[in-house]
């Protein structure tokens, strides 16, 4: 167990001068979860436009789970992933179990409710505002979706901020499927966990710190984007 003190300065050493090591892991971290979140606005975003103009009976059942699912335990979804990317499951032929694409569809699961829950309020809210125009125009569904989509585009992009922040802080999921794996698997929110156990201070506290930065960034951004888009809606 390393010193307090000699833990920190060493940490904000590793920070200021990072090994190959640590840049490894931050840089997986981010590939993973960028990509996990690309594929949830893709999703999610799709769904909650659907969501957001459409009327069906069941309607109010199915946002009742897409709600729901919005608090998915993380280690459920790594347990539910590794049973069907699991050799005995129905996609183990795949061989994607303790791999990062294993990683990026646990994370894809996490947070595509979470994005199509939020983009479904924010496009419902905006086509209610805009229902008669759009009826006066004959547009189709799928003219109405992409004008919502481009108009409520900084907002939506906040949505996705808040999915890359879930996904990139998230370890249980991760650590489930992807097995922390040096030099494979291993990513910023594994790597503090095994250190912190290991009593390895420095890195874990090193990767702690680059971890708040990036959460720190993306909040920073999310408030930036959202004063954008107020500032544009009080000049029109």
């Amino acid at each position: 167990m390393q010193d307090f003190g000699e833990a920190f300065s060493l940490a904000f050493g590793l920070v200021l001068h990072p090994s190959a090591d640590l840049l490894e892991i931050v840089l997986l971290s981010l590939r993973v979860s960028l990509t996990a979140t690309a594929l949830a606005c893709l999703f999610g975003l799709t769904l909650g436009a659907v969501l957001a103009i459409a009327r069906f009976p069941g309607r109010a059942a199915v946002l009742i789970v897409l709600n729901a699912l919005m608090g998915l335990p993380p280690v459920v979804v790594g347990l539910l992933v590794y049973l069907g990317l699991s050799r005995a499951g129905p996609l183990g032929f795949l061989g994607l179990l303790y791999t990062p694409a294993a990683m990026i569809v646990a994370q894809t699961i996490l947070i595509t409710p979470i994005v199509a829950a939020l983009s479904r309020q924010v496009l419902e809210d905006l086509h209610d505002e805009y229902r008669d125009q759009f009826r006066s125009l004959c547009l189709t569904r799928l003219q109405v979706i992409q004008a919502l989509l481009w108009d409520a585009r900084i907002a939506l992009t906040t949505v996705a901020l808040a999915g890359f922040g879930r996904a990139v802080a998230e370890v249980g999921a991760v650590m489930i499927v992807g097995g922390n794996i040096d030099h494979l698997t291993r990513v910023m929110t594994t790597a503090i966990a095994l250190e912190t156990s290991k009593g390895e201070l420095a890195l874990a506290l090193a990767l702690g710190i680059v971890l708040m930065a990036i959460a720190l960034g993306v909040n920073a951004l999310v408030q930036t984007l959202r004063l954008s888009s107020e500032g544009q809606h009080a000049h029109a």
